[in-house]
């Protein structure tokens, strides 16, 4: 007679060897919902359950089942169809990453079924159709990132049940109607990304929103009023809400919103007064305001040390410039033109090292402030850049000239008459050069050959200037305004699909800029550079066009934009993992190698900075904008003019006024500062003079807090191996 104790034991052995059975069924369906893809080439099916947790992109738990299949970040070209994935077989699944991979079809409605899932990221693919409402039943869903596709209908109500998600980026798509979010229950949202739609009505309000960061609701079709309530996320850092149709006043709440660190409302049709309220905000970075109706004096801005980019352009302001503007710090960029400004510019300004500067087509007068000449220089400050709305030039004079006075107080007649006449022969010699460089190009088009490579229209050696132009007045609507992806120094960068089917990146020069000397070298300067560069990390130049109506270059479109952009938007951050950001700083050292031991001569960049490293399909860094860029003649002088971006120019430099590679190193360690940051390390550079003050900072203190920390980057950048990780 059968003991207890064996009874337990083989009801416990008739109970747990179904459940091995099922679990290896499971394990086989799995792995066969993988095998039909394709995706991974065809393996046999005697080796597929037991390698196929070993495929590229996919993670398996202890037991055997698939958590975790992460194919995106573009390294994958998977090119399938996405309702062929059979994801039900999948109910242990807690990632999908299938972003940049090229895919087609439709979201299965099957996905939220899979209850463990806490990341979901379809980004930048070719999907259609409607987000499926199935999605909300995913009660473990922290990231939810399907942008830049091209999805359409009403974003789900269903959404706003996922209590625990964090992260939701649904830019780039085709939805209308409204946001249902205003009584949802996403309590710990931290960034909610729509822009780019073709939402309307109102800005929602939100009524549980203690945790959120970031909004973004710019390029939409939203109208009314900017909502008071926003202050109720008390916690807002970036607020954009640019090109919509928002009309009414800035609420005076959002100046309680004391950790704001963007607030973007330009492109709208803001009306009254701006207001002190916007003064108060003490974490202010970025503030743009321009192409709206804002009537008024520009406000004080107190305690603005960490304001970095003001733009108030394209206005109805009127007043003077508060001298306050002089004791922002960290003010870069300053746009205040296409106003009703008057009065002088404050004599405080030359204290400031702008970037970029622009009161021009105002009512200005009086003198220029002595700003420093190289700075100018290099921030492309002349003159005419504030004198196109009347404002009257009158150089500073030597302190030992007794006469200065009385003579910036004469009428300056004679002056204009130098002017025009001026004009009048720089116009002719214009037009000398222009009729010349069309015979020159007409004696060249004979001997360009004939057989243009398929896809490559736009090589420098074989450009036809004819057909190109056409081919970019078409693809461009004549340069419309939403083909422009972005602004530089002396013009605007247009994006376009030409007929072959290759997209490239247009870098314009504007018309104004085009008759500026100083504009036009520096334009001519970077065809001369490029021309001459192969590299891999060297954004590369397809060709130029040097016309008397336009003046263009066409370069390799980057589709990740810059690292600029990249890292000072959380989302993106986010995506740029120590091992990517580490591969970044690598791809730019090696060009800075090739620019000064490849050639020869050896050329000096003088403008590396995060805005000018771009990022391809793969998060691969390429080094871009080569106006400010000089030949190192071994025969000539190599003193200059300061050239570069505010905050990566080498100190040396200024001192000294001597050009040598040195200047781009040191800017490049700025820029791995940056990229280790996660934002500019100004704060960290100005404390290396204070031993004291960096005597007890760690590591850990200066590494991006959005990404995890110091192991993973000394993992990545392979100064860790990953046994000794743990120890």
């Amino acid at each position: 007679m059968l003991s207890y104790s064996s009874i337990c034991l083989i009801l416990i052995a008739i109970i747990v060897r179904p459940i091995e059975a099922s679990n290896s069924s499971l394990i086989t369906r799995e792995a066969e919902a993988l095998s039909s893809l394709g995706w991974w080439g065809n393996p046999s099916p005697s080796n597929m359950i037991s390698n196929h947790c070993n495929w590229r992109g996919i993670n398996c738990s202890e037991s055997g089942r698939v958590i975790s299949i992460d194919l995106g970040s573009g390294e994958n070209k998977i090119r399938g169809n996405l309702e062929k994935f059979n994801v039900s077989s999948f109910t242990y699944l807690e990632r999908l990453d299938l972003g940049d991979c090229g895919l087609v079809g439709s979201i299965p409605y099957q996905i939220g079924m899979l209850s463990k899932l806490n990341y979901l990221s379809l980004y930048n693919n070719y999907l259609t159709g409607f987000i499926p409402k199935e999605l909300g039943n995913l009660s473990n869903l922290v990231n939810l990132f399907l942008e830049q596709n091209q999805l359409t209908g009403t974003i789900p109500l269903a959404l706003g049940s996922l209590t625990k998600l964090k992260r939701l980026d649904l830019s780039h798509n085709q939805f209308n109607n409204s946001l249902p979010f205003q009584q949802s229950n996403l309590t710990q949202l931290l960034l909610l990304d729509v822009s780019n739609n073709f939402l309307s009505r109102s800005v929602p309000v939100f009524k549980n929103c203690d945790s959120l960061r970031h909004i973004d609701f710019s390029n939409n079709l939203l109208s009314g009023h900017i909502t008071k309530e926003l202050n109720i996320c008390h916690d807002l850092e970036h607020v954009i809400l640019s090109s919509n149709h928002l009309t009414g006043v800035i609420p005076q709440e959002l100046g309680t919103l004391s950790n704001l660190v963007t607030l973007d409302l330009g492109k709208n049709q803001l009306r009254g007064t701006v207001g002190t309220a916007l003064g108060t905000l003490t974490e202010l970075h970025q503030l743009n305001l321009s192409s709206n109706q804002f009537n008024g004096s520009i406000p004080v801005f107190k305690n603005c040390d960490s304001l970095y980019y003001l733009d108030l352009s394209h206005n109805l302001l009127t007043g003077n410039i508060p001298i306050e503007l002089a004791y922002c710090r960290s003010l870069a960029q300053v746009r205040l033109s296409y106003n009703n400004l008057s009065g002088v510019i404050p004599i405080e300004f030359q204290s400031l090292r702008f970037t970029n500067y622009d009161l021009s087509h105002n009512n200005l007068s009086g003198n220029i402030p002595n700003i420093n000449s190289q700075v100018q220089s290099s921030l492309g400050i002349s003159p005419s850049d504030v004198s196109d709305g009347g404002l009257k030039y009158h150089p500073n004079q030597d302190a030992s000239d007794d006469g200065s006075n009385n003579h910036s107080n004469k009428p300056g007649l004679p002056m204009l008459y130098i002017v025009l006449l001026l004009d009048f022969c720089l116009l002719n010699l214009i037009l000398v050069l222009a009729i010349a460089y069309i015979y020159f190009c007409a004696t060249k088009k004979s001997q360009v050959r004939a057989d243009v490579k398929n896809g490559d229209l736009f090589s420098v050696w074989n450009y036809d200037g004819n057909v190109a132009f056409e081919d970019i007045i078409r693809a461009t609507k004549n340069f419309d305004i939403k083909y422009c992806i972005g602004t530089g120094g002396y013009g605007s960068v247009y994006k376009a699909k030409l007929p072959t089917g290759k997209t490239v990146a247009l870098k314009k020069l504007h018309r104004l800029e085009a008759e500026e000397p100083a504009f036009d070298k520096s334009f001519r300067n970077e065809v001369q550079v490029m021309s001459n560069i192969r590299h891999k990390n060297i954004v590369k130049l397809y060709g130029f066009c040097l016309h008397n109506r336009c003046m263009f270059l066409v370069y390799e479109y980057m589709v990740k934009g810059s690292l600029f952009c990249a890292l000072r938007d959380d989302a993106r951050a986010m995506k740029l993992n120590w091992s990517r950001r580490v591969n970044i700083v690598k791809g730019v050292a090696h060009a800075l190698s090739y620019m000064h031991h490849g050639c020869n001569p050896p050329i000096v960049h003088r403008d590396i900075s995060s805005n000018n490293i771009l990022l391809n399909f793969n998060m691969e860094a390429s080094v871009a904008d080569f106006g400010a860029s000089r030949l190192l003649d071994p025969d000539s002088s190599r003193r200059t003019v300061v050239a570069g971006t505010c905050g990566y120019i080498a100190p040396e430099l200024a001192q000294t006024m001597v050009v040598t590679e040195k200047c781009d190193v040191y800017s490049f360690g700025v820029v791995v500062l940056e990229v280790l940051m996660g934002r500019h390390p100004g704060d960290l550079l100005s404390t290396f003079t204070n031993q004291k003050s960096t005597d007890n900072r760690m590591m850990n203190d200066i590494l991006d807090k959005r990404l995890s920390q110091i192991e993973e980057i000394l993992l990545a950048s392979g100064l860790l191996s990953p046994g000794s990780a743990t120890d």
